[in-house]
């Protein structure tokens, strides 16, 4: 109950919950605190994080795991604080494995921190000389910084190890068929009406205030119009436009994705709700999304 609380959103909830077991005299196990780590971890709350992570041996004899290293890890990389992430890192038992230095590293990339963001890089690729991802994040971060004879030499190794990006892919059910949408795919049968409403749609956000913002977009593709028009079809927003156009008014359009929502995305999705008066849910790899009337349950903190 905890975990399902703070994964949807509602981490404040899940610590009251938490309060509530503690005052029935429930005594927490490894999993509970890991939901409490977790909920701390999503809404922000580096001190209570702090609090409960320090208490568990100390309170309940529970010796910290992997798991809830690994939520303080991403704690303290969400909130800037990455060298008590780096510290944190040196202290655990064990050896940081390729998801605890990609925390790290998407940390980096929030808070511009680049020297920081190749060790980490450069940890994860020892261990996994085929992330693209990795290469690709490492990439946008060094062209955030107009470091762009890195950025050039990041993708001249990509080319040499055939290394490619995993294409975003969303899913929405219609109708009892799930229908895929793949960015740069213009296989799905009303893919052409669908591009001829994104579009309107997002001329109507971009008079209620939306900017798209490119900083969610390859660095080295060329040109501002070019980037821009890969934004426009990120594959959350062809379904996201699929399922105002299929399901029934007031009906909550629920979307699956292979990777996390990206910052642009997310913004278009909150003005979307408001302007088309639909809630709409994505499940990424991180959290659910709760997006209704201009506003998400993650508070734009994920």
């Amino acid at each position: 109950m905890i975990a399902g609380l703070a994964q949807n959103g509602y981490s404040r909830e899940a610590l009251k919950l938490f309060d509530s077991m503690k005052d029935s005299s429930t005594q927490p196990n490894y999993i509970t605190l890991l939901g409490v780590l977790f909920a701390c971890s999503h809404a922000g709350l580096v001190e209570d994080g702090w609090c409960h992570f320090r208490s568990m041996k100390k309170l309940y004899g529970i010796e910290p795991g992997r798991e809830h290293y690994a939520c303080m890890l991403d704690l303290l990389a969400r909130a800037g604080k990455l060298n008590k992430a780096v510290e944190l890192i040196n202290e655990m038992g064990f050896e940081p494995d390729g998801a605890m230095w990609r925390t790290l590293l998407d940390g980096c990339r929030a808070h511009k921190n680049v020297d920081l963001a190749m060790h980490a890089a450069e940890q994860i690729l020892k261990l996994n000389p085929q992330d693209a991802g990795s290469y690709i994040l490492l990439s946008n971060i060094y062209a955030n910084a107009g470091r762009w004879d890195d950025v050039a030499g990041i993708r001249k190794v990509m080319n040499e190890k055939g290394i490619k990006k995993q294409p975003g892919c969303s899913w929405i059910e219609v109708g009892k068929q799930i229908h895929t949408f793949v960015l740069g795919d213009g296989s799905h049968p009303q893919i052409n009406e669908i591009k001829i409403q994104l579009e309107s749609l997002i001329q109507r956000l971009v008079r209620a205030g939306y900017v798209p913002d490119l900083n969610f977009v390859l660095k080295d593709l060329e040109g501002e119009e070019q980037r821009e028009d890969s934004l426009r079809y990120h594959s959350e927003k062809l379904a996201v436009v699929f399922g105002l156009m299929n399901l029934p008014k007031g009906q909550t359009i629920r979307i699956r994705k292979n990777l996390r929502i990206c910052g642009d995305c997310h913004l278009f999705v909150k003005l979307a709700t408001k302007l088309e008066k639909r809630t709409i849910v994505i499940r990424d790899p991180i959290r659910y999304h709760h997006f209704h009337d201009g506003a998400c349950s993650c508070g734009d903190y994920w």
